[in-house]
C-alpha cells in the first residue's frame, strides 16, 4: 500500500503567504500617512512655505517698478527665483528627514518586511514632490497678491520648470538623509542649500559675480533649475546646458542615495 504527501507548490495551513505584494509594497495608504506627517510639522511648514514668501516681500516688492530687458516685471523674476528655493528646501527636508528614521532603526526594519527599496524610495519622492509643489503655489499666491502681474503661460511653464526641476533636491535630501546623522542633517541642509542658492542665482543673479563664481555656478545643482524656471519670463528659450545640469545632478543624487539605502538596510 502507498501514500502520497501533498506537494510543496502548495501553502499549508495555518502558513502566512508568502507572495511578494503588488508594486513592491507602495501603498496609497502608506503615502497618505507620509503626506499627513509632514503637514503636521509645523517647523517644516514655516521654512519651506512661509519664510520664502517673506522675502518675497522683503526683497521683491522694493524693486516693484523695475523692469528687465523685454519689459517683465523684476518683481516677477524675484518671486520665480525664490519659488524655486521653497521649492528645493521643501524637497529636500522631506528627503533629509529619512535621518531621523535612521537613528530610530526604521529603514533597517523595513528589511524584514517585504516592501521592497525601489518602493520605499518612491514614497518619499512622492511625499517631498508634493511638499514642492504647494511650496510654488504659495509663492506664486503670494506673488500675485502683492500685484506680479505676467501672461498665464509664464505662471505656468515657470511653476512646472520649478516643480519638476526640484526632483534633484528630492534626491539630494535622500542622499543626504542616508549619509548624516540624524542630529546633524537639518545643521547641512540649511547651510548647504542657501549657499547653492546664492551662487546658482536665486539670491543674486549670476551676472553680478566675479568672473570665476559665474563659471562655478554654472555647474552647482541650482543653476540649471533656475535658469529653465526663469527662461518663460526672460524669453531666453530652452536652454539645454541647463537641462544637461539638471539630469546630471538628478542621476548623482539618485545613484548615490540608492547606493546608501542598500548599504543601511543591509545592516540588519
Amino acid at each position: 500500500m502507498t501514500t502520497s504527501t501533498p506537494t510543496s507548490t502548495h501553502t499549508r495551513a495555518g502558513e502566512p503567504d508568502r507572495r511578494l505584494p503588488a508594486l513592491g509594497g507602495f501603498a496609497p495608504g502608506a503615502l497618505r500617512i507620509e503626506l499627513r506627517r509632514v503637514l503636521r510639522n509645523r517647523r517644516t511648514l514655516a521654512f519651506t512655505l512661509i519664510m520664502p514668501g517673506v522675502f518675497f516681500l522683503i526683497f521683491g516688492l522694493p524693486q516693484g517698478g523695475q523692469s528687465l530687458d523685454n519689459g517683465r516685471p523684476v518683481t516677477a523674476y524675484v518671486m520665480i527665483s525664490l519659488a524655486v528655493y521653497a521649492a528645493m528646501v521643501a524637497t529636500t527636508s522631506v528627503g533629509g528627514a529619512v535621518a531621523t528614521e535612521r537613528a530610530l532603526g526604521w529603514s533597517r526594519q523595513l528589511r524584514l518586511t517585504p516592501l521592497r527599496p525601489a518602493a520605499y524610495v518612491a514614497t518619499k519622492l512622492i511625499t517631498a514632490m508634493s511638499l514642492g509643489l504647494l511650496a510654488i503655489v504659495v509663492e506664486f499666491v503670494v506673488g500675485a497678491a502683492a500685484g506680479v502681474r505676467i501672461p498665464l503661460y509664464v505662471w505656468l511653464l515657470s511653476g512646472l520648470a520649478a516643480w519638476v526641476g526640484s526632483l534633484v533636491f528630492a534626491a539630494f535630501g535622500l542622499f543626504i538623509g542616508y549619509l548624516a546623522p540624524a542630529e546633524n542633517v537639518m545643521q547641512i541642509i540649511g547651510p548647504v542649500l542657501a549657499v547653492l542658492a546664492m551662487f546658482g542665482g536665486l539670491f543674486v543673479p549670476v551676472e553680478v559675480l566675479p568672473d570665476v563664481l559665474q563659471q562655478v555656478a554654472k555647474f552647482t545643482p541650482v543653476y540649471g533649475v533656475g535658469v529653465l524656471a526663469r527662461a518663460p519670463l526672460t524669453g531666453d528659450g530652452l536652454n539645454m546646458a541647463a537641462v544637461a545640469n539638471i539630469v546630471a545632478w538628478a542621476l548623482v543624487f539618485g545613484f548615490g542615495a540608492a547606493r546608501l539605502f542598500r548599504r543601511d538596510t543591509a545592516r540588519v
